[in-house]
């Protein structure tokens, strides 16, 4: 009784094994068929889907301008901090006083690449971009101002 038991359970485990492995071994003698990335040899070659999200950057045309009015919209989306803006106010041609972007600080290594600030920008200023190679040994370097020195809100954006 305990031998048959003994052996059953050794049977079970093989036959498990060899189930799992099926799969493995297929691979193993069709070589033609290629089901693994050689990252980073095909950097040249790598295409990401498009709804990849890498990373938050402004977009900025040539004029240097961006989208961003300051409303604070993504940095109370966020769920964890990762942006912070910091604004000012401008006095304008008409003399009134108008709230505009400062800083546009973005923490990424608190980002969890949620897309949710993305979603709650009433202007489209920012976007998540293909980026994801973002290793580096002073973390201080995740911290990014992402609006360019010396932009100015696009002409046109309320």
């Amino acid at each position: 009784m305990f031998l048959k038991q003994y052996f059953g359970e050794i049977y079970g485990a093989v036959k498990s094994l060899l189930t799992g492995m099926k799969l493995t071994g297929y691979y193993f003698t069709h070589h033609k068929e290629i089901i693994t990335e050689q990252y980073p040899d095909n950097r040249a070659t790598l295409v990401l889907p498009e709804r990849f999200r890498g990373e938050v950057v402004m977009l900025h045309t040539e004029e240097n301008t961006h989208r961003c009015t300051g409303c604070t919209a993504c940095e109370l989306a966020c769920p964890n901090g990762t942006i912070k803006i910091i604004t000012k106010f401008e006095v304008n041609a008409e003399g009134k006083k108008k709230k505009a972007l400062d800083t546009f600080i973005y923490h990424l290594e608190l980002c969890t690449m949620c897309n949710l600030c993305i979603q709650a920008c009433p202007t489209d200023a920012i976007k998540m971009a293909q980026n994801f190679e973002h290793s580096v040994y002073d973390r201080s370097l995740l911290t990014k101002t992402l609006n360019q020195p010396g932009s100015k809100l696009e002409e046109g954006v309320e």
